[in-house]
C-alpha cells in the first residue's frame, strides 16, 4: 500500500511492517495518521498472507511523542464526531486483530504513543525509550484507552502513578514495571523485533491466533468460562 502522507506499510514475506511516519514532528498522532492507519490495519485484517505485524516510527528521536492536541481536542459538532468515531474506532479495530502485533519502541513514548504500544501484543523497547502520560497535566484525560488498558498491563497502583504524576519513566523502569517485554540497545531494536516475528511466523498460524483470542477474550470471563473458552479454542485444530 502506498500513497500516504503518515504511515508506511510494506510486507515481506509474511511480515507487516507499519512504520508511522512524521519524524519531523515526532511522529505526533494525528487525526489523519488515524485515518490512514485504520486504512492499513483494515487490509492487514483481511491478508492471511500477513502472519505477524512489526509496529514502529521513523526517525530517530521518537517511536510517537503523543496526539496532536491541537486537531484532537478541537471538537467538531456531535453528530460529526459520532458519525465519525463510528466510521474511525481504530482502537476496536486493533482489538480485533488476529495477528500478533510487535511494538519496536524507540525515543519518546508519550501519550497516544504509549496506548498505540499497548494494543501490540509484544513491545520491545531500545535503551534510550522514555515514556510517559502527561494528559491528566493537560487537564484531560489519555482519550485512547490509557486508563483501561494500562492498569490491565502493569495494575492498578502503577497505573494510577504514571496517570496522576505525569512523571517519565525510563526503558529499565518500563522494563521492570512490566509496561515493556525486553529492552535492546538502539540498534537491535528492529533486528531483535524481525528475529520475534520470525520465530512467530514459523508456527502454526492458527494456533497463533487461537492463543492469541484465547487470552485477549479470556480477560473479560471468569477462570471457569475462560477455561470453557480455551477448550473449545483448542477443539478448533483437531
Amino acid at each position: 500500500m502506498s500513497g500516504f502522507e503518515t504511515v508506511i506499510y510494506d510486507k515481506i514475506d509474511g511480515i507487516g511492517f507499519v512504520t508511522l511516519n512524521r519524524p519531523q514532528f515526532l511522529n505526533v498522532y494525528n487525526v489523519t495518521m488515524r485515518d490512514e492507519l485504520y486504512q492499513v490495519l483494515e487490509a492487514i485484517r483481511d491478508d492471511d498472507e500477513v502472519r505477524v505485524v512489526i509496529l514502529r516510527g521513523a526517525g530517530e528521536k521518537a517511536f510517537c511523542a503523543g496526539a496532536d492536541l491541537s486537531e484532537f481536542l478541537t471538537a467538531p459538532p456531535p453528530v460529526f464526531a459520532r458519525q465519525a468515531r463510528f466510521e474511525r474506532d481504530i482502537w476496536g479495530l486493533f482489538m480485533s486483530m488476529t495477528q500478533p502485533f510487535i511494538a519496536a519502541l524507540h525515543g519518546y513514548v508519550l501519550g497516544s504513543g504509549i496506548e498505540i504500544s499497548l494494543f501490540c501484543d509484544i513491545r520491545i523497547a531500545s535503551e534510550d525509550a522514555r515514556f510517559g502520560l502527561p494528559e491528566v497535566g493537560l487537564g484531560i484525560l489519555p482519550a485512547a484507552g490509557g486508563t483501561q488498558t494500562l492498569p490491565r498491563t502493569i495494575g492498578i497502583s502503577k497505573s494510577l502513578d504514571l496517570l496522576l504524576t505525569c512523571r517519565w519513566i525510563n526503558a529499565d523502569e518500563a522494563y521492570h514495571g512490566k509496561l515493556v517485554n525486553r529492552v535492546v540497545p538502539r540498534s537491535d531494536l528492529l533486528p531483535s523485533a524481525e528475529r520475534l516475528a520470525e520465530k512467530i511466523k514459523g508456527y502454526h498460524p492458527e494456533a497463533v491466533k487461537l492463543a492469541k483470542r484465547a487470552v485477549i477474550r479470556g480477560l473479560d470471563l471468569s477462570l471457569t468460562e475462560g477455561l470453557k473458552l480455551e477448550s473449545r479454542l483448542n477443539r478448533l485444530l483437531k
